[in-house]
Formats: C-alpha cells, structure tokens, sequence
C-alpha cells in the first residue's frame, strides 16, 4: 500500500528587493535555497511585495495559497503584512523573534486598551469587526541580518524543526517557484487595520481621490495610483498611526512598531538628531498636502477646519514620554 504523500504545512515567500544589489540577491537566493529542502515547506520567490500590480501573476498566485504563510520581504513586517491584507491575502499576525527585543515587540490594541486610562474610551478596530482569517502570516524583515542562517533558523523555529531533524534531508528539487513577473516602483499608502478605527479622516483630508469606501463603508485605499509620490502627509493625520507608506525613509511612518518604547526611541532620535520635519505633525501635513496640490496646478488650502480640530485634539492628548522628557530638559535650563 503506498502511503500520501506528506502535506505541506507552510510556505514560505521570498520577496525580491528593487535594487540588484548582488548581496541582497545572494541572501534571498541562500534563504530559498536553504528552505527548499526543509521538509513540508515550499518556496515561491517574486518581485518587490509592495509593487505588485493587482492581477498580476504574482498575486494571484499568493491569493490560492490557503495555508500558513512566512514572508520575507525588504520591508518592516508590519508594513508587509498589510501589504497583503490588501491584496486578499489575509490572516493573523505571526510572532517574529528575529530582529526583535522587548522593547520592539508591538501590543496588541486590546492590551492598549487594557492599559490605557480612565479618560482613554477603547474603541473598535477594523479587524475586531472583521476578523482576518484563521491561520497565520509570519512577516521576516530582511534588513535585520545578513545572514541567510539567522533566518533558517528563525523559520525552523516557526515551524518547530529541530536542527537535527533535517541534516540528512536530502536536497528536494523542483520546490522552488519563481515568478518572473515585471513590476515598477509604486507610491500608496498601506491601512493597519489592526489600528484603523474608521475615523475617515484619511479620505477627508487626502484631496486626490486616494481613498474610498467599500460595500460596508470601511475605509480602503481605492485608488493607490493616484497618490503623489514621495507624500506621507495622510499618515501624519491618521489618530492610530494606522498608515504606512513602506518606501519612506522614516521609520515611523515606513511601518516601524511605534508604540510603546519603540515610538520613544525613534522620537528621541529625531529630537537629537536635527529633524527634517518642522512643526507638528498637523503643520507638516497640511504643508506637504499643499506642496503637491500646487505640483498639479491647484490652489494650496493650508490648515483647513479638519485639521484645525484635529491639532485642538492632539493638544489636548495627556503628556506622554516625550513630553515629560522636554518638560524635565526645560527645567534643567540648559
């Protein structure tokens, strides 16, 4: 009696850089290599994640994938993850060690809500309305190590294969699949739906057309192309830091964990470290949006009634760590 053949239990998605950058090629052709011969994994190797074209091959491909997925990509994870969920591949979210520390690791918005204050209301999000599917994306950000080990190992560790259980495996061919699909460099925003509340501020204050709502009137990023390359000035208004725009060099804003010590730090830095960004948030926001409505041929609106309210809101935010710092370096009149 022949017995089935083993299922797979996970596959593994390779995601190209845009660069050729011969290191960054080794290291996901090494990462593919490697996983191709752990037993149960397949591989599937395609462009950048966050130019895929809707439709395209790539994606398509992704979408028949039922199973657990684990992602590696040149973006941040959280920034990938949503990259997906956007493109109908959904699921949770799942824990990362690589790259990782205490101080790095994201609460869930229930635990923030668990903890927040008295005058602090929880509120829903998106995915506690609509709940992804069951089963589990883990995102590995390949800018973390250079080693094409740390991120077997950290795979293995996801899929619970013990070192020993796999140094006589054979080399397994035909597990690789590659997609050699032409892609262009994009610009659009990517929702957190784990933060997102449906506030609709992003499409009340985005003035070209990139935001919509869907057949229940969530929030979706409808036309993504018609986003001004380079602007992030909706994720600077977004009440839940729930907008990424993956390619930005700021790491807040390019999907960074942002709460928590994670958001000091990157807050810390850029008070030492002579920001670019002058201004609150609110200001620079209105400042970039104006920047490219004039670019088009259009007329600047500034700070309109929206924002207006939105930076009283903002003003009114009880002090957080940032804050206190500044009051105790103001007190030391240095």
């Amino acid at each position: 009696m022949i017995s089935a053949a083993k299922p797979t239990t996970c596959t593994l998605v390779v995601s190209k850089g845009q660069s050729r950058n011969p290191a960054k090629r080794g290291l996901e052709s090494a990462i593919a290599q490697a996983a191709g011969q752990l037993d149960g994994v397949e591989v599937i190797m395609v462009p950048h994640l966050y130019d895929l074209p809707k439709g395209g091959e790539s994606l398509e491909l992704l979408q028949k994938i039922e199973g657990d997925l684990i992602v590696c990509s040149w973006i941040f994870s959280r920034a990938a993850h949503w990259v997906l969920d956007r493109n109908g591949i959904g699921g949770v979210t799942g824990e990362v060690e690589l790259g990782a520390d205490e101080s790095d690791e994201e609460e869930s918005p229930s635990a923030n809500a668990e903890s927040a204050t008295d005058e602090q209301e929880p509120v829903d999000r998106v995915t506690d309305l609509y709940p992804r599917p069951d089963r589990t994306i883990h995102c590995l950000d390949l800018k973390v190590s250079e080693s094409a080990d740390d991120f077997i190992g950290e795979i293995k560790r996801i899929l619970n294969i013990a070192d020993e259980a796999d140094r006589s495996l054979p080399i397994v061919g035909g597990k690789i699949v590659e997609v050699d699909e032409t892609t262009s460099r994009r610009w659009y925003p990517v929702i957190d739906f784990s933060r997102c509340t449906n506030c609709m501020e992003c499409i009340d204050f985005c003035l070209f057309g990139v935001y919509g709502v869907d057949g229940v009137e969530n929030i979706l990023v409808e036309q993504p192309d018609n986003c001004r390359k380079g602007c992030p000035a909706c994720s600077r208004v977004c009440p839940e830091n729930a907008i990424i725009f993956p390619q930005h060099k700021a790491p807040a804003i390019a999907g960074a964990v942002t709460e928590g010590d994670e958001g000091f730090k990157i807050d810390l830095s850029q008070l030492f470290g002579a920001p670019t960004d002058k201004g609150d948030p609110i200001a620079t926001a209105a400042r970039e949006r104006d920047e490219q409505l004039l670019l088009t041929g259009r007329e600047a609106v500034g700070i309109d009634d929206n924002l207006k309210k939105r930076q009283a809101a903002l003003n009114e935010k009880p002090k957080d760590n940032l804050d206190r710092l500044i009051d105790s370096l103001d007190e030391l009149d240095l």
